[in-house]
Order: C-alpha cells, then structure tokens, then sequence
C-alpha cells in the first residue's frame, strides 16, 4: 500500500472510523447493488407547455397507474382506480372537489389512507428503506414509514395499525398525509428525470416548468438551442436577445418577459407602437391564437416586427465580427432592392411579402437608428438584472450539460453533426476545428466560460458563441443548413425558406455510422444507444421514431401545442426500468382543471423498445459502478485496520 493510498484511506476512516462501520457500510452497498434499477424517465422539446409536462410527471409517465394495479389486482374496479389515481396526481385539488360531497368524511380519509398506503408499499418496492426515508416529508415522516413498514391484515398488529389510522383522522392531520403519502408515491416512481432539450419558446409558461423542475429530486438536462438562446439572452447577448423577444412576441407571449421576469418591455413596445405606426406589418402574424385583445395583438405584432428588423441587424453585425461562423449568407438587409421591393437570396429574386421598412437605412442597412439602438441598451439592461432569469440560467448550468452519457445512452438535444459521407463533420470554433465528442466539448467550455471565465474578452466569446449554437449550421443544438427566419417572414417562395436537416437525421438507420458516433465517444457500439429530439418525429405519417434497430431513439412528439399537428401526438416519454425500454405515445391533455374535475388522464400508446434479458439491478448501471468502487476502498480501509496501518478512531 503506497503513501498516496494511505492518505487517502486516512481521510476515508474520518467517516468511518470503526471495522464495524466500514464493514456495516460495505453490507449495505452490497445490498444495494442487488436491488433493481430505478426508474427514469426521458422527455424532450417541452417548449412552455406546463400543465402537459407536469402531468406526465404526476403520473409518471403511467407508471403509477401500473403500481396501483400491481398493488391492488382486481380489488378496485377501473372508477375506483381512476379516482385514486386523480387523487395521487392532484391530491389537495382532488380533495377540495371531493371532501364537500361526502357524507362521511372519516370514513373517506380512513379508506384512503388505507389505500395510499397499499400503493406506497409497491412504489418502494425496490428502494432501500433509507432511501424511502429520505423522500418522506419530515412532518410526517414517523407516520407515513409506520404505515409503510406495519402489516395491517396480521392479528397482532392489525389494532396498532387501525390506531395510527385513528389518529391521523382525530388530530385533523388527514389531509395533510394524504397529500405527503401522494406525494411519496410519485418521488418513489420516476427515480431520475433526463431532459433532452428545449424547455423554453412557444409554449406560454417555461418559468413554471423550471420551478418545477428545481424542486424535483433528481434530474439532468441538456441543453437544447431554444435553452442556450435565453441563456445567452440572460447575459445581454444582444443576438439571443432580439430572438428571445421576437419569438415572445410572435406567440403571444410577451408576459412571460414582463410579469414573469420583470423585463420592462415599455421603450420597446412605445418604440415600435411610433415607428411602425401606420405600417399593417403584413409579414407578422402571430402564430396559433394566444387569445389576446384586438389591442394587445397590434401591440405583439408590431413589436414582433420591431424586434425583427432589430434581430437581421444586430446578427449582420456579428456575421461581420466572426467570419469563422460562417453565416454571411445570413445577411440579406443589402440584398433587397427598396424600390423593386425584391431580394435576393441565393442567387434567386423574390418578391417581398412585406416591403415597409422605416428603420432600415438602404445606405447602411445594419445600422441601429438611435432609438433602437436606446432600445436594445435598456432590454440588455433588463435581462442581465433579472434576478429570477438569472437563477433560472444558473439551475440550467447546475444540472445541464450539451451531453450526458448515462447507464450506456448517449443524450444530446439534436445530433453529432456529420458530412453527408457519414464522418463526423469537423467544426470551426474561433480558429480551431473539432468534430464528434470534441467539438461537444471545447462548444461547453465556452458556454460556461460565458457565464464565468475572469477575462471579459473569453466571457465575450462564450456569449456569442451562444448566439451560434442557436442558428449555427455546425452548431449540434441547430443541426440545420440555416435559420431561415427572415425568408419565413418576407418570402412567399417556400423553396427559399427550406431549412436542411443536416445529414444525420438521413442516416440515422445506417449501422456503421451509428458505430463511428458511439465510439468517438468512447461507447460500446454493441450496447449503447442515442436518445434526442429537436425534430419532430411525424407518426401521423408513420415516421418511426425508433430508428437502426433501436439504438437510436428520436423523442420529440409534439408536446408544444404548435408541433402536434405535425406529429398526429403531443409528445413522447421513453421510460427505462429493471425489465428494459418502453416508448410512450401521448395523446393532448385538455387540461389540469378537466383532470382534476372530470379525472382526464393522459392517454398514453405504450410500445416495448428493449427487454433486458435478466432484470437490471442496480450493479448493471453507472451509480452501480460507483458503489463497487467505494466497496473496494472500504475493503481497503479495513484491510488497513487489520494490519494496524490506521488505528481505528472509535
């Protein structure tokens, strides 16, 4: 044993500092190995839609249905079970709807706390009993694990059991364990939560889903390009910011700006209410119907186009700064022809659908006027200074990542870009290129450097990388030949606004290319698998979501409410348990209140994926991996201890 590992060991035994806590640990991580693996849930392409995503996490993703019906078998009819289940979803919300209805409301708590502990038991089926511990609110912690851990139906504890029902209900604390055991049920059945991408854009509350999320008790995300935008927003990025306005504006959702974030959104909306004031902004209706005012549509589409015009200009002026972004044929304000009212974009002449353009100098087309120039200092102003922005961007650096490797699956938000031959595609990055696993690399390097590197030159280039992540044809979060948003706005022509999936969403059922990503980052080809999304998948037109044999697994199904119609579904869950892998197939959620009110479930399609062979226990995964390797250091440690290396403590 050298001196290194001996200082190591040193420092272990302060937290064990016996044989029998050494030893007693190792018993229990070795138990612990032998239990199956949890359960996780992987989701993508939220998009703001909150009640949706939430719901799928209250009922996780099904799978409380299925332990009630583990738990209970024929004893409760499919009504009874649908009522539970709402209650376990939606528990104070259920029971204020519920509790005025009914005429014996002890025997309704006793009934109910009888059968929400029946599903506690089967959720926590597989965990250790510290592990359902630590998940019991504290309040009630003695209580809920009583219930959980006593069998009601034995003769000599069927009176202790019925007594600590007894008083629950005397002491008026009923409906509060109702609520902590529903909440028990749904912690103990999604064990990990992974996000594949794209929290923010369209939907009308991303702010609610990050509360959220904030509060859950195990997760990952990787950042997807509608993400890194308002993380470059948050930051003054003036390229993420005209975005992340712009796109408010077009759905309809400036108050997540103003009444969420506190972005005072005055001087724009004074700034384009004046200078578009007679202009009918033809290019600029908003998308779906954000039920707003007659009033408060002029306003959002005379900003969306504000913020537009703003947006090609500030971009023309970064194009001019990093020629290694290759974006110059982004810059089309110097190809219209003001008095044809024409542009050319490749090559080609189009007509513009929308040929007003008070703000834009033909001599200097890219110049700010000095109202939008006042106009962009104060929204730079207002993002950096949002203290709830700023928690919200700092929780995505906490947990999130561009990619994670876990339990053999690669996650990423959109793709490895890749040549149209296969090869992984080489990428410039300020002068340096890189490619596959490299280029995911040095890209989050920058991205964290944006937020915290001490040089502000690096701090700067962080920043406007984020801005290129966005739109980038090389970008992995893009994943696109170009962001066509001034050609959807003023082209007709859709020939011009096609955007070009880069190749690797054409060969993703090509083994060997399949094989070249696995083992650029560092995966077993022959166990591994990609799970993103960013694409919609198209079931409605029987696009497959599971591609080259299921190693590739695609899962944006349309959870954004603009998507569905281009999906036929409103989004995808894959879940990954002990047994293997299940795809599920959402249908749309009317709502929270219909849940609650008429008991609405989500239906859900469920498809098999991948049967494991042998039930996966926890040794089989990545936490697995760690807990035999602290095995080995305490059985070192004890190693050390018997041969009188370290004098134990106690």
């Amino acid at each position: 044993m050298d001196a290194q590992e001996l200082r190591y060991l040193e420092l272990l035994s302060k937290s064990f500092p016996t044989t029998a806590k050494a030893t007693t640990e190792i018993v229990n991580l070795n138990a612990i190995l032998n239990l199956p693996k949890g359960t996780e849930v992987f989701a993508s392409d939220i998009h703001g839609e909150y009640e949706a995503f939430v719901h799928i996490l209250r009922n996780g993703s099904g799978a409380v249905k299925m332990k009630m019906e583990d738990a209970f078998g024929d004893e409760l009819n499919a009504e009874e079970l649908q009522s539970l289940a709402t209650l376990i979803y939606y528990p104070r919300e259920k029971m204020a709807l519920e509790l005025p209805k009914v005429d014996d409301r002890e025997a309704w708590y006793a009934k109910t706390l009888v059968n929400l502990t029946k599903v506690c038991k089967q959720a926590a089926r597989k965990y250790t009993r510290s592990k359902v511990r630590k998940v019991i609110p504290g309040d009630y912690g003695f209580i809920i694990e009583e219930l959980m851990n006593e069998n009601n139906m034995a003769d000599d504890k069927k009176a202790y059991f019925d007594g600590l029902i007894d008083a629950i209900i005397r002491t008026g604390q009923a409906e509060d364990v109702i609520d902590a055991m529903s909440m028990v049920v749904k912690r103990l059945t999604i064990d990990h939560l992974h996000l594949v991408g794209d929290i923010y854009d369209r939907g009308p509350a991303p702010h609610l889903i990050m509360d959220t999320l904030m509060r859950f008790h195990s997760l990952d995300i990787q950042w997807g390009n509608h993400d890194i935008v308002w993380m470059g927003a948050s930051l003054g990025q003036r390229g993420c910011i005209a975005h992340v306005v712009r796109n408010c504006a077009r759905y309809g959702n400036l108050s997540v700006l103003e009444d969420v974030y506190g972005i005072n959104i005055l001087p724009l909306a004074s700034f384009a209410l004046s200078a578009y004031k007679d202009d009918p902004c033809v290019a600029f209706g908003l998308k779906g119907d954000p039920q707003l005012s007659p009033q408060d549509l002029e306003l959002n589409i005379k900003i969306q186009k504000a913020m537009a015009i703003i947006q090609f200009k500030v971009e023309g002026k970064l194009i001019e700064e990093y020629p290694s972004f290759d974006l110059e044929n982004r810059n089309l304000l110097d190809k219209i022809d003001f008095e044809k009212g024409t542009v050319v974009v490749d090559g080609i002449d189009y007509e513009l659908i929308d040929k007003v353009f008070p703000t834009v100098d033909p001599a200097d087309p890219y110049a700010l006027t000095p109202d939008e120039e006042e106009v962009m200092q104060r929204l730079e102003l207002a993002f950096t200074s949002s203290e709830k922005l700023q928690r919200h961007m700092r929780f995505f650096l906490e947990v999130g990542n561009l990619y994670k490797i876990s339990n053999g699956t690669l996650l990423f938000h959109a793709c490895a870009p890749l040549n149209a031959d296969g090869t992984l595609k080489e990428v410039d990055v300020f002068g340096k290129k890189y490619k596959g696993k490299a280029l995911y690399d040095v890209l989050e390097r920058y991205v964290r450097a944006g937020f915290f590197d001490p040089d502000p030159e690096v701090r700067k280039r962080g920043r406007d990388l984020m801005w290129w992540l966005w739109l980038g044809e090389g970008s992995p979060l893009f994943a696109k030949s170009k962001m066509a948003t001034f050609e959807l706005y003023l082209i007709a022509d859709k020939a011009a606004r096609k955007e070009v999936k880069n190749p690797f969403y054409t060969l993703l059922e090509d083994e060997n290319v399949v094989k070249g990503i696995f083992e650029d980052f560092g995966m077993d080809p022959e166990v591994s698998r990609i799970v993103c999304g960013h694409v919609p998948v198209k079931v409605k037109d029987g696009e497959d979501p599971v591609k080259c044999g299921g190693k590739v697994l695609t899962i944006d199904g349309g959870f954004s409410s603009a998507y569905q119609k281009t999906t036929g579904i409103a989004g995808f869950t894959l879940i990954s348990n002990s047994y293997g892998f299940v795809l599920a197939a959402h249908e749309p959620l009317e709502s929270a209140q219909a849940a609650v009110e008429q008991e609405l479930d989500i239906y859900s399609q469920r498809r098999v994926v991948e049967m494991a062979g042998d039930r996966k226990l926890v040794a089989d995964t990545d936490v697995g991996a760690k807990l035999k390797e602290q095995i080995s250091d305490l059985e070192n440690l004890l190693e050390a201890y018997r041969q009188g290396l370290i004098p134990e403590l106690g």
